[in-house]
């Protein structure tokens, strides 16, 4: 095993000051989204965590893409009978987090995960590569499978039967959610381990802001 309480890190990069913020949370999270996609030290600006919580309040993390975000929320895609899937089905409240570790960023979203409407979900699943489509159809995402060559193979069976059909339907176990926020916080890093911490509530179709203690 390894001792790691000496491993120290200096945040110095940047600050929070309300003179900066919005009156509304998805502006300054585009603000930030946008800092980080010009960022050349950062490869995925948009994989985000997700979490959710299972059976017996089992809490389950995962990361996943960004795929959209919107006045209304953020838009991901998935295997609607994956763990994932199967757990938003019961408990619709997740959380996703952006960490930009060379920005010295983090945002942390707390909302209500919805099905987008099927339309929406068609348009994607076709923007999609082939083959990525097939894989999306193949996959019985979060299941036991006896090996490698049970999804190769039902890959290879789909590609001959479709004959490389460049439309090919999007399956109803396979969508995308919209994660309606509820509470944002925006996290910047500071020295001393006295990091800015603003928070955004929703309140009767308000927004109110406040600063949490590090």
């Amino acid at each position: 095993m390894e001792d790691l309480s000496d491993r120290r890190k200096i945040y110095n990069l940047g600050y929070l000051s309300e003179s900066e913020l919005k009156d509304n949370p998805m502006e300054l999270f585009r603000e930030w989204y946008l800092s980080a996609e010009q960022s050349d030290k950062i490869s995925e600006t948009n994989a985000m965590t997700l979490s959710t919580v299972e059976d017996h309040l089992i809490p389950r993390t995962r990361r996943v893409l960004l795929k959209q975000y919107t006045w209304e929320g953020f838009i991901f895609y998935t295997n609607y009978h994956s763990r994932k899937g199967r757990a938003i089905s019961k408990n619709p409240n997740v959380c996703l987090n952006f960490y930009w570790e060379s920005l010295e960023k983090q945002i942390t979203i707390n909302g209500i995960a919805e099905k987008l409407p099927p339309n929406l979900s068609d348009g994607y699943f076709h923007s999609r590569p082939l083959g990525s489509q097939l894989g999306a159809i193949v996959s019985p995402q979060s299941e036991v499978i006896p090996n490698r060559d049970f999804l190769e193979n039902k890959l290879r069976e789909l590609e001959i039967a479709t004959n490389n059909n460049s439309e090919i339907k999007r399956p109803d176990h396979w969508g995308g959610y919209i994660v309606k926020p509820y509470q944002i916080e925006f996290w910047q890093g500071r020295p001393n381990r006295l990091h800015d911490r603003i928070v955004y509530i929703l309140q009767n179709f308000d927004w109110i802001i406040q600063r949490y203690a590090p």
